[in-house]
């Protein structure tokens, strides 16, 4: 027994020190197995990826000069519910037969799981003392079993497209001339992300009218300013809003210009037909208003779900907001958490956000885990570990749901547990980030009032000095 213990002994450390040499090739090999285990599983299953045959089935619609609205797919008679620009850059799957497109898609949304986790990483901005590409292959061949990303593939859907053009503006350096590109072609195709346009705004806004409010303490003091009042207001956030709201008002017009009759009908009619995607009720929408949909037995929360928007689009945004705008020695990974933030307020006030939607769960656990390691208690630890096991538990889809009986307007309390779990961690994060955040926040102002002396006699200067958090290094 001894000699066999040993034996084992030593091949478990000849297999450690092989990972520790070769840590990417290890990566990769993971990475490999992983994804090809995936692929085998959702062929096993049969999947139908129907959104992917929609998207195609869009593209045809432009193609032969239809109303693209009233266009019904699948055998399910799906309707298109994106906005016209997304028909558009749907028209070249319509080349692909349909296995060739089913390869296709799942091939690109494989290629971006491994985007979106290089993207979280750098959004953290991990790891320190393991080579980039190998957490980042680590990741990807982990968070590719999660229901979101499952579900997102089962249905050939876009969201770790929008999710990478969103994360891939975020990461960029502080002004960067292009920065804001991504996320206005994301709110282009799918409107949600836009709220990112509005947190990016609002923390430019703030900013601009804190260097302004420095520069009047400065100047009463007769300390000399920097410059115009134009020049300390502006900054990288706003120009980063200003660059995605154009580039989703170039999106808006060109769509107007291909397609007048589909643009005119999308932003007068289909826009405010918030039933079109589906039942609010349904078990897979995962938000505010399918979570009360179904406790209240009912397919219209009405005022419930309007009041409760509000009062977590208000609670979410302003804690994004401070949390952009907070320095990372008070808080760390401010700009992650502020980020994050903004995507599950986006997620939670949305009237439809399906479970594949949630595809944020992956930088999100990920933010968990570097929280959990850096305080090291029992209770950081407890949350990430279950926070990543309810999103890879497929909880939502163990109460009954079917959507011809809509059988979720008649759940019990169990049930209704189980279908609310992703906006159960939503308001648990939102609660969390905006503790953190305060607390961050009036840190600075506690005790003898030393940092509003400090702000009243260094003026502008001191803020022209003082290094503007960046989006990204390098």
């Amino acid at each position: 027994m001894t000699a066999i213990q040993t034996i084992t002994d030593s091949r478990i450390h000849r297999a450690r020190a092989f990972v520790l040499r070769r840590p990417v090739l290890c990566a990769a090999v993971f990475c490999l197995l992983s994804f090809t285990g995936f692929w085998i599983a959702q062929r096993a299953a049969q999947v139908s990826m129907v959104d992917l045959l929609v998207y195609r089935a869009e593209g045809w619609t432009v193609r032969n000069v239809q109303d693209l609205y009233d266009m019904r797919a699948t055998r399910h008679n799906l309707p298109n519910t994106y906005p016209p620009f997304a028909a558009l850059i749907f028209t070249p799957l319509t080349v692909m037969g349909t296995g060739v497109l089913r390869t296709f898609g799942t091939a690109v949304n494989l290629g971006l799981m491994v985007a979106v986790a290089h993207l979280s990483l750098r959004l953290i901005d991990l790891p320190a003392r393991v080579p980039r590409p190998a957490a980042v292959l680590a990741l990807a061949a982990v968070a590719v079993w999660c229901e979101p990303v499952w579900t997102t593939l089962r249905y050939g859907q876009i969201n770790l497209l929008v999710t990478a053009l969103v994360l891939w503006d975020l990461t960029r350096r502080a002004g960067h001339r292009w920065a804001g590109l991504g996320t206005g072609i994301a709110t282009g195709i799918k409107l949600t992300p836009g709220l990112f346009v509005v947190f990016l705004g609002l923390a430019g806004l703030f900013l601009g009218l804190r260097r302004l409010w420095a520069a009047g303490a400065a100047r009463t003091r007769a300390v000399p300013g920097s410059g115009p009042p134009r020049r300390r207001f502006l900054n990288d956030h706003l120009r980063r809003a200003a660059v995605a709201t154009a580039t989703f008002a170039l999106t808006v017009a060109f769509s107007a210009l291909a397609l007048p009759h589909d643009s005119r009908r999308f932003w007068t009619e289909v826009l405010f037909a918030t039933d079109r995607p589906g039942d609010v009720e349904g078990a897979g929408n995962q938000n505010l208003k399918g979570a009360l949909a179904r406790i209240l037995h009912t397919p219209d929360p009405g005022m419930w779900w309007l009041m409760a928007a509000a009062l977590v689009g208000c609670v979410g945004l302003a804690t994004a907001v401070a949390a952009q705008l907070t320095d990372d020695s008070r808080l760390p990974n401010a700009r992650a958490w502020a980020a994050l933030t903004c995507a599950v307020t986006a997620l939670m006030v949305s009237p439809v956000s399906w479970s594949h939607h949630w595809v944020w769960a992956v930088p999100m656990v990920l933010l968990l885990a570097v929280e959990a390691v850096r305080r090291r208690t029992a209770g950081w630890t407890a949350w990430t570990v279950v926070t990543g096991l309810l999103f890879c538990s497929f909880m939502v889809w163990y109460a009954p749901h079917s959507r011809p009986t809509r059988v979720e307007l008649h759940q019990n309390p169990a049930q209704m547990l189980l279908t609310a779990v992703y906006p159960l961690i939503g308001i648990a994060f939102l609660g969390v980030a905006g503790y953190l955040t305060l607390r961050a926040v009036r840190r600075p102002w506690e005790g003898s009032g030393t940092v509003r002396r400090q702000m009243a006699t260094a003026g502008t200067d001191a803020a022209r000095r003082r290094p503007e958090r960046t989006y990204a290094r390098g």
